[in-house]
C-alpha cells in the first residue's frame, strides 16, 4: 500500500507554526544562588554560535558549581565586545565590566544595560534582541526599586535585586540591509 509521506507526518500547522529545529536552546542566566547573592560566581565563554531563528548571536558560558562538583552550561545573547575564552563573572560583587552579571542595584545610573530580570530570578526576560540595551535612569534604594529605560522608550520600574548584564547585545544593524528577495527572508 501507500505510505504516509514525512510532511504529512509531520501533522497540520505548515505556516502558523515556528521552525524551531536547529534552534540551540533556551535563553537563560544561571539559577540565582546564595554565591550570586552574597559573593560571586565566575564563568567562562566556551563558545560563541549562531542560533536559527534569532539575530543576536548566542554565548555558550560554562559556570563551576558552587555546591557540587559539576560545571553548569548556559546559553545567553552576547553582548557586543563579548570573546570566546573570557572570564565572566556574575553577582553582587563582580565588577562592573561588559559581559558580567550584576543586580541592577549595584550598577551606577547611566549605565547600559541587556539580558534583564523582570522579576527576581526569572534568569533574564527583557532586551535580548540584536543590539538591543536599556539605560538605568534612577536608583532608590531605600525603596528597593530601580527605573529603567528600555528599547521602545518606555520607562519601568524594577525590584533592584534583578539581575542583568553589563553592555548591549552584539549584532545591531541587522534590520539596515536590505533583505531584497523572499529567499533571503527564508533562510
Amino acid at each position: 500500500m501507500g505510505k504516509v509521506v514525512r510532511s504529512q507526518r509531520k501533522g497540520k500547522g505548515s505556516v502558523f507554526k515556528a521552525h524551531t529545529h536547529g534552534r540551540k536552546g533556551p535563553m537563560a542566566m544561571k539559577k540565582y544562588d546564595y554565591a550570586e547573592r552574597h559573593g560571586y560566581v565566575k564563568g567562562v565563554v566556551k563558545d560563541i554560535v549562531h542560533d536559527s531563528g534569532r539575530g543576536a548571536p548566542v554565548a555558550q558560558i560554562q559556570f563551576k558549581d558552587s555546591y557540587n562538583f559539576k560545571r553548569i552550561n548556559t546559553l545567553m545573547c552576547a553582548p557586543e565586545g563579548m570573546y570566546s575564552g573570557q572570564f565572566v563573572f556574575s553577582g553582587k560583587k563582580a565588577i562592573l565590566a561588559i559581559g558580567n552579571i550584576l543586580p541592577v542595584g549595584q550598577i551606577p545610573e547611566g549605565t547600559v544595560i541587556c539580558n534583564i530580570e523582570e522579576k527576581v530570578g526569572d534568569c533574564g526576560k527583557m532586551c535580548r534582541a540584536s543590539g538591543d540595551y536599556a539605560i538605568i535612569v534612577s536608583q532608590d534604594a531605600d525603596k528597593g526599586i530601580c527605573r529603567i529605560r528600555l528599547p521602545s522608550g518606555s520607562k519601568k520600574t524594577i525590584n533592584n535585586k534583578c539581575r542583568a548584564m553589563i553592555g548591549l547585545i552584539a549584532g545591531g544593524g541587522r534590520t539596515d540591509k536590505p533583505i531584497l528577495k523572499a529567499g533571503r527572508a527564508f533562510h
